[in-house]
């Protein structure tokens, strides 16, 4: 695998730049995605957060390709007339021939141009375009796979696309990035058929990894003794298999996200990456410079009002004294290590009650699972807290008039009449509106699959239900969040700002952008060394928990070991004093530049550098060396530098 080897540097503003010098000009650029404008997943925000920097980089020869979607069109996309004449001559020969490309720019940073094909427009070739397929690879879909149809289809339209541009590229030389396997099938298609581009295929998380993990398989211990076509087949997913596999094998440049899912796809797809090409984000985006400590104050508070509100009668722990966890993604019980996170909250729980701790935790998961509506429970307590807040502003407004009047007579007021009976009743009234006989519910709505549901399931075997003597509060909210919602009106991006720690346990987690956010925004964050955020900072980062980065070891433990240092790391975040932890977010936030796509998107080009080299020799005969690594070795030359 082309890695260079780390370098030692002192300032994290002082990232060194590696320039790749490619003939932009002379280029065009293509990446391939199901999810270009179309969001079903993680790629979505590889994507959409990449495409500023590429932009910038490569500018009206810089193209997206992916699938056509009326309601997608009309909110995502601004539609015009292509200006390269190859795009436009290769549109308008497929419209003319019975398919649908629509063209605009993706009104997102960056304004990237996309080429979109309507799947349903061209369903009429699908028997045809698995002839085509038959023959390029001998990979059969069934008829009833309607996903990997509609991926057949999308993917003869890619390759038809790309021969057409090829024909009318004047000289210029075509790189095509694919993403995943749904877009593969243009790739083995345009290989096939020996266009002369170069490609480059990117996988962020193996087909057949997903599928062994989900079923609690200790994966990375076993990836050499795996049967892969067997447990493909098991899984009635072995033409996917084929089509993902014969994919990474006519890449000209194979590359993964991470290190730990280059293993992975090693002995899954039996080809070890050329290059890992990492994941960024735009760092300008969630810039806050010196506001993000006033920020994560401002933000905390409008979560302590909803917890004040969710916990009414049972608010008897200090909220100055509370810190907020949270864990959020796919609801991937045991891939996104919410199984180990509820086992070592419940240790946790025994800790801090054991030790008689001051400290309340309140705990928040943020997956989407299916409901049916909010908890009339969770409603009637922020009502019951709104009500509250009414009747002590109503009941300040009269004690501040009676005190105003008294002030200007020259008088001091009488504390035990300023209040008469009327004031004395409604507050009586307020009080008594805050019993209730029940515990605080764990989750904020109403579950379908209540009695299987794991995460719920979880919480009934260790017996954490919210009750006064827990130190620990559960929050399950199995909704994303929006600032439009009438229980929690924060979006994601506020709400972490608002929080104290993200805790991601993950066990398979190809990435990772839910820590990578947090670290961006100045929030410790818990990950492991079997996710590819975790492994990038093991590997750039000397000491990652002096930054806020706490990893816990899930590869080479026992769950149980794992649960442990995991409950480690918590309890020892819970007894960190107030300015403690103000020091840590500081330091958190200054990792940034290390995850910004202007440092990251360096992979990318020496990924484009190789395939040129390789699909073109005569005119790119040179392979470029990795890129340089950076290591951060002394944090106290750090912090002196930027203090």
């Amino acid at each position: 695998m082309l890695r260079g080897r780390s370098l030692s540097v002192t300032s994290l503003g002082g990232l060194p730049r590696w320039e790749a010098g490619l003939p932009v000009e002379n280029l065009l650029l293509f990446e391939v995605s199901w999810e270009v404008t179309n969001k079903v997943g993680g790629i979505y925000t590889v994507i959409q957060t990449k495409a500023k920097t590429t932009a910038d980089e490569w500018g009206d020869n810089y193209f997206l390709i992916g699938p056509y979607f009326e309601h997608n069109m009309k909110t995502q996309v601004e539609q015009c007339e292509p200006v390269n004449d190859a795009v436009r001559r290769a549109m308008d020969t497929m419209n003319k021939h019975g398919c649908q490309v629509r063209f605009g720019r993706w009104l997102i940073e960056g304004s990237p141009y996309v080429v979109l094909f309507d799947i349903g427009y061209s369903a009429w070739n699908l028997d045809k375009w698995k002839g085509d397929l038959w023959e390029a690879c001998s990979v059969g879909i069934p008829y009833h796979d309607q996903e990997a149809n509609d991926m057949l289809i999308f993917g003869s339209l890619t390759a038809w696309f790309l021969k057409e541009v090829t024909d009318h590229a004047d000289g210029r030389h075509v790189i095509v990035q694919f993403h995943e396997w749904q877009a593969g099938i243009g790739l083995i298609l345009s290989r096939a058929r020996k266009l002369p581009i170069a490609t480059v295929f990117t996988t962020h998380a193996t087909l057949l990894g997903r599928y062994l993990c989900a079923a609690n398989i200790d994966f990375y211990n076993h990836l050499d003794k795996f049967n892969i076509d067997k447990e493909a087949g098991e899984r009635q997913i072995y033409h996917r298999y084929c089509m993902e596999r014969a994919s990474v094998h006519c890449a000209h440049v194979f590359t993964t996200v991470s290190e730990i899912t280059a293993i992975e796809a090693e002995h899954m797809l039996k080809r070890k990456p050329d290059v890992v090409t990492p994941n960024g984000l735009n760092v300008k985006k969630f810039s806050a410079v010196h506001e993000f400590q006033n920020l994560h104050a401002m933000y905390k508070a409008r979560i302590q009002e909803f917890v004040r509100g969710h916990f009414y009668g049972h608010l008897d722990f200090d909220l100055e004294k509370t810190l907020f966890l949270f864990i959020a993604g796919r609801y991937e019980f045991s891939n996104k290590g919410a199984d180990i996170f509820l086992e070592s909250l419940s240790r946790l729980n025994f800790l801090l009650r054991m030790h008689k701790s001051d400290v309340t935790v309140v705990v928040f998961f943020i997956m989407p699972a299916k409901t049916n509506n909010f908890n009339v429970e969770t409603l009637k307590g922020q009502a019951v807290r709104k009500q509250l807040w009414d009747t002590a502003h109503s009941v300040k407004e009269k004690f501040g008039k009676k005190l105003y009047d008294a002030l200007l007579r020259g008088e001091i007021p009488d504390m035990n009449n300023i209040l008469d009976r009327d004031d004395m009743t409604i507050m009586k009234r307020a009080i008594f509106s805050t019993q209730r006989q029940s515990l605080p519910p764990v989750t904020t709505h109403n579950m379908i699959d209540d009695s299987t549901d794991p995460i719920l399931s979880t919480i009934r075997r260790i017996g954490l239900f919210n009750s006064r003597t827990d130190r620990v509060k559960l929050i399950l909210h199995p909704e994303f969040l929006s600032s439009t919602s009438p229980l929690l009106p924060m979006d994601y991006e506020e709400f972490v700002r608002g929080c104290h720690l993200g805790v991601f346990p993950s066990y398979y987690e190809p990435w990772g952008y839910t820590p990578a956010e947090c670290t961006v925004m100045g929030i410790p964050s818990v990950t492991t060394n079997l996710s590819g955020f975790g492994c990038f900072m093991q590997e750039h980062v000397a000491d990652p928990t002096a930054y806020g980065i706490y990893i816990v070891d899930r590869r080479f433990c026992s769950p149980d070991d794992s649960c442990n240092q995991l409950t480690q790391f918590l309890y020892g975040f819970c007894k960190q004093s107030r300015r403690q932890r103000i020091i840590q977010r500081n330091r958190t936030e200054r990792l940034s530049d290390l995850l910004d796509w202007r440092y990251l998107g360096r992979y990318y080009q020496h990924a484009r550098h190789l395939t040129l080299s390789r699909a073109f020799p005569e005119k790119f005969h040179m392979e470029p060396t990795s890129p340089p690594t950076v290591k951060y070795q002394s944090l106290d030359r750090i912090v002196s530098k930027n203090s």
